[in-house]
């Protein structure tokens, strides 16, 4: 998932370019840039998402870290999900409404080399958090009566994922650097060069391994992996609803609770997986077949789908605000009362550790760790 997609990527060796440059069919005296029209509404609706994912997610992130009875192992995770969409919203989103404002790389080569770097960073960080959430929620689920993970074992995974997404985004900060895009080609003509952000990598095959392997790792396996966790518990649900059609209260209560959870949290799924497709095919077909996208679409397309992939930041505090009414009540708590002591709501705790595959099986303790407040 490159930053900067929409410039080719030029390997370091001058023989290779000047070849690359022949099969390439630019023409540089045909006016590509965007429209007035088409800029004007990237930068309002990249500066609108920038607002709301930057104000959500903190919000988000806040209530949960000040309110301990939310202090729960999908909550942290959800904030550690809430926490890189609000890296992205400030590293990313700015440097993209500047990049496409100036027209030009005005940021210097420290940014240059950042930039990208944090993107892929937020990006790993998001789906590995989505994929702990579904292994969590399977654990409770599926196996209830097995090992249970607690809050304290979540901050450890939370730092797993900070570090694994630092060592595979490493290679943008190595091959990522500012330069005009026709150094070292000769062409027949002159242009007006721009001083541009790209990926300078040792050869084009080594590029186009790390794209796919991040496209493999940092997507399609990690959505796959979600897909069948929230499949074998939704077929769990199902049959513990069967069984306790005509059993207690309480633990029909628990299902539903339950159920409702997994509709919160597949939501946001979906939405992540949906946001980021656009954007990933775009990069697929730009580095398998870059000649089928047309030469002087090349840029729409790509901010257009960039665009989409950053609406991302924005969805999670969305369809958590909307269907917690837990994290509404914190969140006008806070609002309305500035100190601890203000008036207490009254919480709806639903403990999946309760929901027994007996029918007979009554609720139990909840503890804490083991369940989502909704």
């Amino acid at each position: 998932m490159s930053f900067e997609a929409n410039i080719m990527e030029q390997p370091a060796n001058t023989n290779y370019n000047q070849g690359l440059w022949k099969e390439i069919p630019w023409d540089f005296t045909e006016d590509c840039s965007l429209s007035l029209g088409s800029t004007t509404f990237l930068i309002v609706a990249y500066s609108a998402v920038l607002a709301l994912g930057l104000v959500g997610n903190t919000c988000l992130v806040f209530v949960i870290a000040r309110h301990k009875e939310m202090r729960n192992v999908t909550n942290i995770l959800i904030a550690n999900l809430s926490f890189s969409d609000i890296l992205m919203c400030i590293v990313c989103l700015p440097v993209t409404i500047i990049y496409t404002l100036m027209d030009r790389w005005i940021l210097g080569e420290t940014l240059c080399k950042l930039t990208p770097f944090f993107q892929c960073i937020s990006v790993t960080v998001s789906i590995f958090s989505l994929v702990l959430i579904a292994l969590e929620r399977y654990q409770l689920i599926v196996h209830p009566t097995g090992w249970k993970p607690m809050a304290r074992q979540s901050y450890l995974a939370v730092a797993f994922t900070w570090i694994t997404a630092c060592l595979i985004s490493a290679p943008f900060i190595k091959y990522s650097i500012l330069t005009f895009p026709l150094d070292n080609l000769t062409v027949p003509f002159t242009i007006n060069e721009k001083l541009v952000c790209m990926e300078l990598w040792p050869s084009a095959e080594a590029r186009l391994a790390y794209t796919t392997s991040l496209l493999i790792f940092q997507y399609l396996l990690p959505l796959f992996l979600i897909m069948l966790c929230y499949l074998h518990i939704y077929l769990r649900l199902r049959r513990r609803k069967d069984m306790v059609d005509r059993g207690r209260n309480t633990t029909q209560k628990n299902i539903k609770g339950a159920t409702r959870i997994n509709v919160l949290l597949v939501s946001i799924v979906v939405a992540f997986a949906l946001s980021w497709l656009p954007l990933n095919i775009f990069n697929t077909v730009f580095d398998w077949n870059y000649e089928a996208i047309p030469k002087c679409r090349h840029d729409v397309i790509f901010s257009f789908c960039h665009l989409i992939a950053m609406a991302s930041t924005c969805i999670n505090p969305i369809i958590y605000g909307f269907l917690n009414n837990n994290f509404q009540k914190q969140l006008k708590s806070t609002l309305l009362h500035c100190r601890c002591w203000g008036v207490t709501e009254r919480y709806e705790s639903v403990p999946l550790s309760t929901v027994s595959t007996e029918v007979t099986k009554g609720s139990v303790l909840s503890n804490g760790s083991n369940s989502i407040n909704t």
